[in-house]
């Protein structure tokens, strides 16, 4: 009789051990399910995070590259003043607090002094590399925290690339010849990367 409890017993023991055992094991597999979600989720966050920062610098260089080319054979009546609030919305968060902190100022600084007192020292084509520095500087919070990075502002980047793509088609006699003249290739592919990063974020907005 003594045998059989003990055997009962033991039996109970190796059941709660098995027990515990495999609760133990689904637990591990539940934390390891968690964190292979939690770096996939990561990942992806981080692709989509450098993504849109890439997209940012391919906007802005495309826009500056518009501005060079205004400023040499690409003679026409598009307001290409546009690029300059363009360029405010999409230029990348660290070059941007660079340019809105010391350094910054000190150009604008420097550019007011020349523009007013020495203006034969400034020369045209400074004109709107200046007025953005100038927008970076005194731009109010609102539009450099708020609207920057906002639905609204990635709103503004798409009007205003539409705006000088059809002005732009219009400029050159059409669709077509925007497209096959020699300074038009350059022109129109300039102005079609203007949509990349606003595209982009209302698509990442949207989803």
């Amino acid at each position: 009789m003594e045998k059989m409890i003990g055997g009962k017993k033991s039996y109970l023991a190796m059941k709660t051990d098995y027990s515990a055992n495999e609760q133990i094991s689904s637990d591990f597999n539940e934390v390891g399910e968690a964190v292979k979600k939690l770096a996939n989720h990561a990942i992806k966050l981080g692709g989509i995070g450098f993504g849109t920062s890439f997209l940012k610098w391919v906007a802005s260089f495309a826009a500056i590259y518009l501005l060079i080319l205004d400023r040499t054979n690409w003679k026409t009546k598009i307001l290409t003043s546009l690029l300059i609030p363009y360029i405010f919305l999409t230029l990348p968060s660290w070059l941007f607090g660079i340019l809105r902190g010391e350094i910054g100022k000190w150009i604008a600084f420097v550019a007011v002094v020349l523009r007013l007192f020495i203006p034969k020292h400034f020369p045209d084509w400074l004109e709107m590399p200046g007025s953005l520095i100038l927008l970076l500087v005194v731009a109010p919070g609102f539009f450099a925290d708020s609207i920057r990075g906002h639905i609204v502002g990635t709103f503004v980047c798409l009007v205003i690339g539409c705006y000088l793509l059809q002005e732009h088609i219009r400029a050159s006699g059409g669709f077509r010849n925007s497209f096959t003249r020699a300074n038009g290739i350059s022109n129109s592919v300039g102005i079609l990367l203007l949509f990349v990063y606003p595209v982009w974020a209302l698509v990442l907005t949207l989803l």
